[in-house]
């Protein structure tokens, strides 16, 4: 308990937000839960917007009547030519999954393509040149489904590219969580334009 108290201030004093408010029931540790009470004001933009031929845009915002309340991600992606670029979101925090095995998020695809990542960072390594560890998966399209992403298969990528390491995940001590619709310059699929991921919660389990 002590180690998490050191841990939570230091990724304070580096202006990373400790997170105490994940709700904790019999499905899992909810991360974020945009039917509620999460917003997404805390969200920031991780897109490529430094090559002038690779100038893709992600906002992320709340879509809410009085039937539901959800979070929607867009995203308008212009690549290079070899595919190169994305068009992301992420949260800064520290969450503690060691107790469970897999990452879920409620969520629906729209739009032409549809493959995005979930980019996961630990011990505060949140900028390169830090690895990030990844994991593709292809958004449901017209019904809400839940996408379930095991923990063992986020991979370590730097820029896209799957990194040779020796370093494993730290569920204990996750301080990002991103959602990114990719380009493709290392994927057989090339992506590019527009899409929305629709997401009503993100959850460990």
């Amino acid at each position: 308990m002590y180690s998490k108290l050191l841990i939570a201030f230091f990724m304070s004093s580096i202006g990373i937000r400790c997170d105490n408010s994940n709700i904790t029931s019999p499905e899992g540790q909810y991360l974020f839960d945009f039917t509620k009470d999460d917003n997404v004001y805390d969200w920031q933009e991780q897109s490529d917007t430094v090559r002038s031929v690779g100038m893709s845009k992600a906002v992320f915002v709340l879509h809410q009547n009085t039937q539901f309340r959800r979070a929607i991600f867009f995203a308008l992606l212009n690549p290079q030519l070899n595919g190169a670029g994305f068009a992301g979101i992420r949260a800064l925090g520290y969450h503690d999954l060691t107790q469970y095995t897999k990452l879920q998020v409620q969520c629906r695809g729209q739009g032409q393509f549809n493959g995005f990542k979930i980019v996961l960072r630990h011990k505060g390594l949140n900028n390169e040149p830090n690895y990030s560890f990844e994991q593709y998966f292809q958004a449901p399209k017209d019904e809400f489904a839940v996408k379930s992403l095991p923990f063992s298969e986020f991979k370590a990528y730097y820029r896209g590219k799957r990194v040779n390491n020796n370093e494993t995940l730290d569920l204990s001590q996750i301080t990002s969580i991103g959602i990114q619709m990719y380009g493709g310059v290392y994927q057989p699929v090339k992506q590019k334009g527009p899409a929305t991921l629709e997401v009503d919660w993100i959850r460990a389990v």
